[in-house]
């Protein structure tokens, strides 16, 4: 099916809008990978991320949410699976049934929607941090390549020295 579409899709009157549609499938999909990549990858830098993740919220954190529920949020999220169907109503349920929260009226009165709005908040925030994490890897790499080099530099030039003094006693014998 899939091939003979490309092979005759310019047959079709209106291949412009399918193909704008088709491409825009493809970047929700592309979004939804960098996501989980992106929760893994933050999940990943602790070995009990219920109790250990930390998120660098910035400027903008919100008055509403602790970083207890935050860090709830964002693990259950990570376990139940981003891309799920009805993740977030999950999450809610998982919320109003938790232990920590048996008095917090504010996080169990939120809907499956304010659930997916804090969410979303929370993962830009740690997309940013992992770009930023990413950003200092790659100067320090730089900047090891850098002293490596220097170093080498270094050994090739008392290679050279050292090679230029046993020539100067093969002579001399």
């Amino acid at each position: 099916f899939l091939a003979v579409f490309w092979e005759r899709c310019n047959e079709l009157q209106d291949i412009e809008r399918i193909m704008a549609q088709i491409e825009r499938g493809e970047a929700r999909i592309q979004r939804r990978i960098s996501i989980k990549k992106a929760l893994d990858a933050k999940i990943a830098r602790y070995k009990a991320p219920f109790h250990q993740l930390r998120i660098q919220y910035g400027t903008n954190k919100g008055k509403n949410y602790t970083e207890e529920e935050d860090r709830f949020l964002i693990c259950m999220l990570h376990k139940m699976g981003f891309d799920k169907e009805n993740v977030y109503e999950e999450l809610r349920q998982c919320v109003r049934n938790a232990p920590q929260f048996r008095f917090d009226w504010f996080i169990k009165s939120r809907t499956a929607m304010e659930f997916q709005r804090r969410c979303n908040t929370l993962i830009s925030l740690i997309e940013k941090e992992n770009m930023e994490i990413e950003e200092k890897e790659r100067a320090e790499k730089k900047k090891r390549g850098a002293k490596v080099t220097a170093s080498q530099k270094r050994k090739a030039d008392l290679a050279a020295e050292n090679s230029g003094k046993k020539d100067a006693k093969k002579v001399k014998s």
